[in-house]
């Protein structure tokens, strides 16, 4: 599949926040399917084609993932730790965009191996300008093993 029409997985809890993040990629005219799940339990479901995700083809991963940090049923850190601890998906960039400050957040994120760590700006503005270079430099310029 190529690169333009590879999904994004956005995992995001807040409606606002998913809201403001698909309208960013829409307005960077990205091509690509965004899939949302709204906890981290649904983001591995998808990841590893489990509950209702349960048939999906799991070789189909995402060009990315957008990961929040704090999201009800596993907490970001905790899913990007899964993430890592498989071997079909030990490689998928997985990019941090949080809205959290902490040292500690960005220290353990880059730890349990997220790619990038974004903070969200609190202006739309400033959140419409991130999500339209990460977009941009993920989907379009960065290149991953595999062709992927």
């Amino acid at each position: 599949m190529r690169a333009d029409q590879r999904t994004i997985l956005l995992v995001e809890d807040n409606e606002d926040d998913e809201i403001m993040t698909l309208r960013s990629l829409k307005r960077s005219n990205l091509a690509n399917p965004v899939i949302v799940a709204r906890d981290g339990q649904e983001a591995l479901d998808y990841l590893f084609g489990q509950g209702a995700y349960a048939g999906r083809d799991v070789k189909d991963l995402p060009q990315v993932v957008l990961l929040d940090l704090k999201l009800p049923k596993l907490s970001g850190l905790q899913v990007l730790e899964q993430i890592r601890n498989r071997e079909e998906t030990r490689l998928l960039p997985v990019v941090i965009l949080t809205s959290s400050d902490e040292e500690q957040d960005m220290v353990e994120s880059y730890r349990l191996g997220g790619n990038s760590y974004v903070r969200k700006p609190v202006a739309f503005s400033g959140l419409s300008d991130s999500v339209q270079q990460l977009g941009l430099y993920w989907l379009l310029i960065n290149k991953t093993p595999g062709g992927r």
